[in-house]
């Protein structure tokens, strides 16, 4: 083991939020040239991008395993920790995160640049408290700094989802738990911003841009916030305390937990941490809280080792140095991390052992390193290093292959997790781009494929926020924090409501409808703002329509009202057939009482006026059946047309038919009504118009008689067509319908021409028959219907008798009741 030990080595300890990587960078500036390790490449590129800022792009270099930017004067190196060039002679040398030597899988990198690292004149080593005592026992001349917080973090219970505040970090586990969690944020506070060390800088950066200025107030994270990543946090809320760690699930430590939850506070703002549980295993123990709050930490009695420069004369001296173990009593074998076991894995193989010699093995051990960026699992993994390893043993990787891989992630399209694959899968060919030997134009690849990355880290960004983000539930709820006066709700001419600029729905009459792209969570909330904010709106609306004349309002074929084309109400079964009650529509409600009622009675007047208008006798009708002076008659003939809205089959009313006084007679005949035959009916109300009005009033009423309405101007249907019943207008005879006025004329026809013949069989008029469309065999049943009786044809044409009874007293043939007589002898 190799430990190189240097004058002004310091160490700067303490919890999350002390500034310490902002110490590190302001030293770093104020030497010559410099260096920091961090433990991430997203906060290694933060960091990168500050330091650029100060120095300029040309004396600051990135090295990163997937990354590379070295300008050929760079004097200031930002670098993973892994990726660190130790061989660089630099001013200043610094260590983020030190405390990671502890970690199981990566730990021995930490271990061993915070025992070789060193700067010419200054070194830095940052970390917990709880490296104090490993530092003193490995670096006996360290120099300790200790950095207390800026800022109180205390724990403020377990709160929902729902109930958490503003500027809160969530943070989970696995990518499933930060996906799950972010879909529940968009659903109940409008969205949050997503970060997990998956991502690449640029879709990490684009992510925490959105939440730091405000877009969205939360942010669901991995652990990996814990790591420096400066965030302008409040609250950081636990999902869980477990996680997975490669080998196994178990809970955090307590300073895994502080790590976390220290993001929240920044400077000397005060902060505060908690759970999503108030019990369970999710659940934080009283001594991790006082132990977190009080930072407290179990000390670090021991770091991972590994050996940092191993023997590359043969593969078998590699892996026994890899295995060596350390000889001293703070430093433990590091766990076989995955280079290693890839490592073992391919030497198996006698085709990759017998080409690992020489210079080889530099090869194959750089090959191991290729990081499994997929996690696809060791297997996998070791088949594609033993791939790469195959054409770095006889030269270069081939262009084509690398093209064709390259090529084949250059898309795009897909949901968040496709997105994501192909980012971490095209990490992987960064990485090898970014060796200087591996390839015949590195450069050229590495810069394809770092745009490859770029723009696949645009469109998962894109797709992170069209699937975590709602802007228009955002601006509501950060205005209904404010108040509901703060919502500077707008409605524009075509009804369409927006608040901030964002479209939440629109206002249809009186009736808000959500915008369709709202999930049901979101449609409670723009709900409850619209109504406190639309009462104005609606109350205006409701002015203009009772100021509105006649012309404004129509009945549809479903028996509403509407107003300008949006319904405000349906007829309802009121006092008489031809006096519905007026529902109003629900959408109506929202409104006072008093402007309700104004509403209903300018609809009342309405209706009235346009019953009349288009069913003259059904209101007249209707008051003669409940006129005493009209007499008993009258009023049994008037009650069952008015049941019928204008039509009455005649058989069911022969009484009171018979009964008619010639007043009552000249009464019907006054206003529209004719008695025929087979059906007392007003011939106006066959109108298209009239129809309209007649099922209307007939649903309203509860007769279930009108299913359809025939077309207008049918004189005849097919039996069983829509519309072709008695309650239309229409008689079946046989196969055919033929409508009540038109079997009249066919009836005073018949009456005709009996006159005529005197007691001769007669045949019927057929032009009159062909002029309708009559079929020979509805004419037969119709005649039969009529009375007449079929007798022997002459010349292959019918011809009919009257067939009847003598009456006890007949009725003097008038224009209006010649039918009736005719009808009242009898049917065949």
């Amino acid at each position: 083991m190799t430990r190189i030990d240097r004058p002004r080595v310091t160490a700067v300890l303490g919890p999350t939020n002390t500034g310490k990587t902002h110490l590190a960078i302001e030293r770093m500036c104020a030497h010559s040239s410099g260096m920091i390790g961090f433990p991430l490449r997203l906060l290694a590129r933060e960091v990168y991008d500050r330091v650029v800022a100060i120095k300029g792009p040309d004396r600051v270099a990135l090295i990163t395993g997937e990354e590379r930017i070295v300008p050929p004067d760079a004097r200031w190196f930002l670098c993973t920790a892994e990726s660190m060039p130790l061989q660089r002679d630099v001013a200043f040398v610094a260590l983020d995160e030190a405390q990671l030597g502890a970690d199981a899988e990566r730990g021995h990198v930490f271990t061993d640049r915070l025992l070789r690292a060193r700067g010419r004149e200054e070194t830095m080593i940052l970390g917990s408290e709880a490296l104090r005592p490993v530092l003193r026992a490995l670096i006996p001349d360290v120099e300790i700094v200790e950095r207390p917080r800026f800022s109180t973090l205390s724990y403020a219970g377990a709160k929902k989802l729902s109930r958490l505040p503003r500027r809160s970090a969530i943070v989970a586990f696995s990518a499933e738990e930060v996906y799950a969690t972010a879909e529940m944020l968009r659903r109940l506070r409008g969205g949050a911003a997503v970060v997990m060390g998956a991502l690449s800088p640029r879709t990490r950066n684009a992510q925490v841009a959105m939440f730091q200025a405000g877009e969205v107030d939360y942010l669901v994270a991995t652990d990996a916030i814990g790591m420096g990543l400066n965030l302008d946090v409040g609250h950081v809320a636990f999902a869980g305390l477990s996680k997975f760690d490669g080998q196994r699930r178990r809970r955090l430590t307590v300073a895994e937990m502080a790590q976390i939850a220290g993001r929240a506070g920044r400077h000397q703002r005060d902060g505060t941490f908690g759970g999503l549980v108030a019990e369970g295993p999710d659940a934080f123990e009283p001594e991790e809280v006082a132990a977190i709050e009080a930072h407290r930490f179990p000390r670090l009695d021991w770091l991972y080792w590994r050996e940092g420069q191993p023997d590359l004369s043969s593969v078998d001296a590699l892996i026994a140095s890899l295995t060596t173990r350390p000889d001293h009593e703070r430093l433990r074998a590091a766990p076989e991390a995955i280079d290693l076991k890839v490592l073992k894995r391919l030497v198996g193989d006698p085709a990759i052992r017998a080409s690992a010699r020489g210079g080889n093995v530099s090869r194959l051990w750089a090959a191991c390193g290729i990081p499994d960026f997929a996690k696809l699992g060791l297997d996998p993994h070791a088949r594609f290093v033993a791939r790469v390893f195959g054409y770095l043993a006889h030269g270069h990787i081939p262009h084509q292959w690398f093209a064709d891989e390259v090529a084949r992630l250059d898309r795009t399209e897909g949901d968040v997790e496709t997105i994501a694959g192909r980012i971490a899968a095209i990490r992987s060919w960064a990485y090898i781009a970014q060796r200087p030997d591996w390839l015949a134009d590195p450069q050229a690849w590495a810069a394809r494929t770092l745009a490859i990355e770029e723009r696949l880290s645009d469109a998962l960004h894109a797709s992170l926020t069209q699937r975590f983000v709602d802007k228009r539930t955002t601006a509501l709820a950060k205005k209904i924090g404010g108040g509901l006066g703060a919502l500077p709700v707008e409605i524009d001419a075509e009804g369409e409501v927006t608040i901030d600029t964002h479209a939440i729905g629109r206002l249809e009459g009186f009736r808000f409808v959500v915008a369709p792209d709202a999930n049901a969570a979101d449609k409670r909330l723009l709900l409850a703002t619209a109504e406190k904010r639309l009462a104005g709106e609606r109350r205006r609306r409701a002015q203009t329509l009772v100021a509105s004349d006649d012309g404004a309002f129509a009945l549809t074929h479903a028996g509403e009202i509407a107003a300008d084309g949006l319904i405000v109400a349906r007829l309802a079964r009121g006092p008489s057939l031809a006096r519905p009650q007026i529902a109003l529509d629900g959408a109506l409600d929202c409104l006072d009482p008093a402007v309700r009622q104004a509403v209903a009675t300018r609809l009342r007047t309405w209706l009235d006026a346009a019953i009349a208008r288009a069913l003259p006798a059904v209101a007249a009708l209707a008051d003669a059946a409940r006129a005493k002076e009209a007499g008993p008659a009258l009023r049994s003939v008037a009650g069952a047309m008015e049941a019928g809205a204008g039509f009455a089959a005649r058989l069911p009313l022969r009484e009171a038919v018979e009964a008619l006084t010639p007043d009552n007679r000249r009464w019907l005949r006054r206003h529209g009504v004719t008695v025929g035959a087979l059906d007392l009916f007003d011939p106006r109300l066959l109108k298209a118009g009239a129809q309209v009005w007649r099922r209307a009033l007939l649903a309203a009423a509860g007769t279930p008689a009108v299913d359809a309405l025939p077309p207008p101007g049918a004189v005849t249907l097919p039996r069983g067509a829509p519309g072709a019943t008695p309650a239309s207008g229409y008689r079946a005879f046989g196969a055919q319908a033929v409508r009540i006025d038109l079997v009249e004329r066919v009836a005073r026809a018949a009456h005709d021409a009996r006159e005529k013949a005197g007691k001769v069989p007669f045949a019927p008029d057929a032009t009159l028959a062909v002029s309708i469309g009559l079929h020979a065999a509805t004419v037969a049943r119709l005649m039969a219907e009529l009375g007449f009786r079929p007798v022997a044809p002459v010349e292959g044409i019918a011809r009919y008798v009257w067939q009847g009874r003598p009456r006890a007293r007949r009725v003097a043939p008038t224009p209006d009741n010649a039918f009736a007589a005719l009808a009242g002898w009898g049917r065949a």
